[in-house]
C-alpha cells in the first residue's frame, strides 16, 4: 500500500511509525523543515518539506499512484484544502483529523473520513481509565453504545456460566454480546457460542447497546464501578 502522510506532528509522527513499521511505502508531506529532517531521519520514508495544500505537491508525492492520504495537521482549514484537492487527484481512501466538532458535518458533506479531536479521545481514555478502572480497552459506537475488554472476576455473576444459561438468567440482555474470548489456557481467541461457558480470569470482548455502565459491568464481577454515581464521579 502506497500512502501519503501530511504532517508530522504528534499525531502523524507515530501514525508515520505505525505505517513504515508495517512495510507501507509512505510518503510525508511537511512544511516544518526540522520536523521534516528529523521524520527522515528517523523513518524509511520519503519526505517532502512543501505545502500540502498545493496540488503540485501532492503530485510530487505521488498521488496518482497512492492508495490513501491521510490528512494530519492542526488546522481544519488545512486539512479540508488537502481532502479537496486529493479528491480532485482521484486518490481513493482520504482520512483527516478533525479538531473542531462544529467541522465535522462539512468533512462528511465532502466524503471524508474523519477522526474527531484526538485530543479529546486521549481525555476520555484517560478519564475512563480512573472511571471504570476494570474496563481494559473500549470503543465508543454511535452516541451510546461501546465495544470494550474487561475481564471476569472470580464469583462474578456470570462465572461459569454458559452464554445460554447467562441469557435465561437475565444477565446478558438484547443490547449485551460476547464478541470474543481470550484464556490463557487457549492458545488463540475463543470464538464464542450458547454452549461456551464463561470462566473467572476470562479477557471478554463485550458488545453493549447501552454502553459500559455500572449494570452491564455488575455481570462480570466490578461491583467498585459503582463508586462512580457518587457526587462528580470520585466519591467526594
Amino acid at each position: 500500500m502506497y500512502i501519503i502522510i501530511v504532517g508530522a506532528g504528534d499525531i502523524g509522527t507515530p501514525l508515520i511509525e505505525i505505517a513504515t513499521g508495517s512495510g507501507y511505502e509512505v510518503v510525508v508531506i511537511e512544511n516544518d523543515t526540522e520536523r521534516a529532517d528529523e521524520v527522515a531521519s528517523e523513518f524509511d520514508c520519503l519526505v517532502l518539506d512543501a505545502d500540502a495544500t498545493v496540488k503540485d505537491t501532492l503530485l510530487d508525492a505521488g498521488a496518482e499512484r497512492a492508495d490513501a492520504i491521510i490528512s494530519t495537521t492542526d488546522q481544519d482549514a488545512t486539512n479540508v484544502m488537502i481532502c479537496l484537492l486529493a479528491q480532485e487527484l482521484d486518490i481513493p481512501a482520504i482520512v483527516s483529523v478533525v479538531h473542531n466538532p462544529e467541522h465535522m458535518n462539512l468533512f462528511r458533506q465532502i466524503g471524508v473520513n474523519t477522526m474527531e479531536n484526538p485530543q479529546r479521545l486521549i481525555a476520555e481514555s484517560l478519564f475512563r481509565a480512573v472511571e471504570r478502572p476494570s474496563i481494559v480497552d473500549y470503543m465508543r459506537v454511535g452516541d451510546v453504545a461501546e465495544v470494550f475488554e474487561i475481564t471476569v472476576a472470580e464469583g462474578a455473576p456470570i462465572d461459569g456460566k454458559t452464554l445460554v444459561e447467562a441469557d435465561e438468567e437475565g444477565l446478558l440482555g438484547d443490547d449485551t454480546l460476547v464478541v470474543a474470548i481470550e484464556r490463557e489456557a487457549a492458545e488463540s481467541p475463543i470464538t464464542p457460542r450458547g454452549g461456551t461457558r464463561i470462566e473467572a480470569g476470562d479477557m471478554l470482548t463485550v458488545y453493549s447497546g447501552t454502553g459500559a455502565t455500572p449494570e452491564v459491568t455488575d455481570i462480570f464481577g466490578h461491583y467498585e464501578d459503582h463508586e462512580s454515581d457518587e457526587p462528580n464521579g470520585f466519591g467526594l
